[in-house]
């Protein structure tokens, strides 16, 4: 078999060592030769990244590992980069989530003001990784689930047309592991679905198991009561989390006839999201104090010791999800997934360049769309709003446009007025003056 070879950019990201992980337990069906990584900040990098090569030490010392800063050093002779940026890390993260609470608006880091904040800072480093690879190894291919996917997704699709990106999102997988918990199977691989949207913002439409028995009815009853938390929950699930899995009953009511995304709640149930959020300590405190201190604790640790059972790092799932399509790319496997491709007509009833996520088939050539049709008003009517939240912050980004993204959060289902949106995106201005191009 072909051995490849992968930059991880965003080499000094807390989920690294889960893909690193993950990669080395998928050697049999995805072999490589190099993993590197790259990231600009050296230091942060450097402790995950030390970790990293004891453990590869250990379990393939064949694979030759390297980390770097420099961009020729790191996207020279790549077949695969894996891109999971986050630019202004989580202190940004959480002022994202900070500042539209303190406006009686949604504080999330993907959904409303925080995730247009986040795209701001999103689309340039995504374009200069993107421009990297076409310069030192134009013929890889760039597996991207760098947040908020949907306004980059829209950006590469728009600045960067020629660019082998293919936007990926573990939201979907998360809810389709938990789908297949209540429907009483072993994995979510033993399920066929239908799915359409956008990136955070979907519904399936069909659920069956590999044979063709219909599991949606069985799911509904489910959800309807409890939501998405199954009927024994193994996970060790954080009470925010678990709050989403739940509420994603009343989401369903809106359309007992889908499943729906968990993050429609922050579109739908804004005053509920609100209420209940709190704005001195808000998710991104939480991903600070817990995940943050374990990974780079545990990092420590193996450093420290020179041998990986001196600390605990876990396979993340959604890295699972990455491999399969870098399998599907390498091998032509032909294999269906839930891609942010353009619509072209997928979706028959909307807006054709649109980044809808969809099934597709994925081989040597990328991304085949499969076919979804027309869709009802309620969704079509909600989605077309969100696209046009996303078109217009790419705008802002591209023309430097104060006015574009004014409209872009007034636009937005989780805010109120303009007069709201005008107070938000002048406190995001100054707390983005190291990250966002100059608006005028």
């Amino acid at each position: 078999m072909k051995k490849f070879s992968v930059v991880v950019a965003g080499g000094g990201s807390t989920f690294t060592p889960g893909i690193v992980l993950m990669l080395l337990a998928n050697q049999h069906r995805f072999p490589l030769r190099a993993i590197k990584f790259y990231d600009n900040d050296g230091a942060r990098q450097e402790t995950i990244a030390e970790a990293c090569k004891i453990i590869l030490q250990e379990q393939a010392p064949d694979i030759e590992f390297s980390y770097t800063t420099h961009p020729q050093a790191a996207f020279s002779d790549v077949d695969f980069v894996m891109a999971h940026i986050r630019v202004g890390k989580y202190p940004m993260r959480e002022k994202d989530e900070k500042i539209p609470l303190s406006h009686g608006v949604v504080g999330q880091e993907t959904c409303g003001p925080g995730g247009i904040a986040y795209g701001m800072r999103s689309i340039g480093g995504v374009l200069e990784i993107a421009d990297y690879m076409e310069k030192y190894s134009p013929n890889s291919w760039m597996l991207n689930y760098s947040n908020p996917a949907a306004i980059v997704a829209e950006a590469t699709r728009r600045l960067r047309p020629q660019a082998k990106i293919l936007n990926i999102c573990d939201m979907p997988i998360g809810i389709e592991a938990r789908m297949a918990q209540i429907a009483g199977l072993q994995d979510r691989k033993q399920m066929r679905t239908r799915y359409y949207g956008l990136n955070h913002f979907g519904w399936w439409t069909s659920v069956e198991d590999l044979a063709g028995n219909d599991l949606m009815p069985k799911i509904r009853q489910h959800v309807e009561k409890f939501g998405y938390v199954p009927p024994t929950d193994h996970h060790a699930t954080e009470a925010s989390w678990n709050d989403t899995f739940a509420k994603a009953k009343d989401v369903w009511a809106l359309d007992p006839t889908t499943l729906p995304n968990t993050y429609l709640k922050y579109y739908l149930f804004p005053d509920y999201e609100v209420q209940h959020a709190n704005p001195q300590h808000t998710r991104a405190n939480e991903v600070m104090e817990h995940r943050e201190k374990q990974v780079f604790g545990s990092c420590h640790a193996i450093i420290q010791a020179g041998k990986s059972s001196a600390g605990h790092l876990e396979i993340d799932e959604h890295a699972s999800y990455i491999v399969d399509l870098a399998t599907a790319i390498a091998f032509n496997t032909q294999e269906r997934m839930l891609l942010i491709v353009p619509n072209n007509g997928a979706i028959n009833n909307f807006d054709p360049e649109a980044m809808v996520e969809i099934p597709c088939l994925v081989g040597t050539n990328g991304p085949e769309p499969l076919v979804v049709g027309n869709i009802p008003q309620f969704q079509k009517g909600l989605m077309s709003q969100q696209v046009a939240v996303e078109k217009l912050v790419v705008d802002a980004w591209e023309q430097r446009s104060y006015l574009k993204l004014w409209q872009a959060i007034t636009l937005s289902k989780t805010v109120p007025s303009a007069s709201v949106a005008k107070a938000i995106l002048d406190d995001l201005i100054a707390a983005n003056k190291e990250y966002w191009p100059e608006l005028h």
